[in-house]
């Protein structure tokens, strides 16, 4: 199985992160994982958890776990993953799922396995424990512009509350924070020993255009790669021209596709 996963560590970053870390029992992994190809030769996974996420899935192992995700029934808040893969769920899910709430066709993913050519800002750092609650707003209002709802719906935001915590507790929560406001930040959301994935990069609306995503994204860079993976990735949506140009002066250059159906 991590043979299918590390034949493309970035676009597999997130559910090689899990399956390392947890292993696959569903309890613990937070779903379960589906396998597909001919007997005693498996090609191709999905990790059907909070996210509907195939892995190195052809039109075959497609239909497969369409077939499969339909018969079990919707219990996901995403289907996210290469673009053609997830257009071929979605084709075959959509008459028994749909409408979704969002579709975001085309995310291009985006790496970077060397320092940023722009020189980072030093005042990027990792978040300590005690500034959760100067953190949260922050990441709320990341989550509730990128995602379109709020985290606080339907267990009142505890679960997001948890992750978050979480994450600055284990040293991959980053931000600039003055006077108490967090001006830049951004989270390595999943780690592998091949890569690490950024997510929730976000700049207060008031410091936006003046120069803070690069240099921020810079500091990250340097610091996850000497912290956790020898490639840094992340994806964005196509049409958020600010944050592909910031990502492309930090010196990440796209490298696959994703898309995303939201529910």
């Amino acid at each position: 199985m991590l043979t299918i996963l590390d034949a493309d560590p970035v676009a597999n970053v997130f559910v090689a992160s899990r399956v390392r870390a947890v292993g696959l029992n569903p309890a613990r992994l937070g779903g379960q994982m589906w396998g597909f190809g001919p007997r005693g030769a498996m090609t191709s996974l999905c990790y059907a958890g909070a996210n509907l996420v195939p892995v190195n899935a052809g039109s075959e192992a497609v239909q497969a776990f369409a077939d499969r995700a339909r018969r079990q029934g919707r219990r996901c808040s995403s289907i996210v993953g290469q673009a053609t893969a997830v257009e071929g769920l979605w084709e075959r899910l959509e008459p028994y799922w749909g409408p979704a709430r969002a579709i975001r066709w085309a995310q291009p993913v985006m790496a970077i396995a060397a320092p940023s050519p722009v020189p980072p800002d030093p005042l990027v750092r990792q978040v300590r424990p005690d500034e959760f609650g100067t953190l949260l707003p922050a990441c709320v209002a990341m989550f509730t512009e990128e995602v379109g709802i709020s985290p606080d719906l339907g267990d009142g935001g505890a679960l997001y509350r948890s992750r978050v915590a979480e994450l600055i507790r284990i040293g991959r929560s980053y931000a600039r924070i003055e006077d108490g406001q967090v001006v830049f930040k951004a989270e390595v959301g999943a780690v592998t020993p091949q890569a690490c994935q950024i997510q929730g990069v976000w700049v207060h609306p008031d410091r936006r255009g003046q120069g803070y995503a690069a240099p921020g994204m810079a500091a990250v860079v340097a610091m996850t790669l000497r912290n956790f993976a020898p490639t840094v990735t992340l994806y964005v949506n196509d049409f958020n021209q600010p944050a592909r140009a910031a990502y492309r002066r930090a010196g990440f250059v796209e490298v696959d596709t994703f898309m995303s159906v939201l529910f």
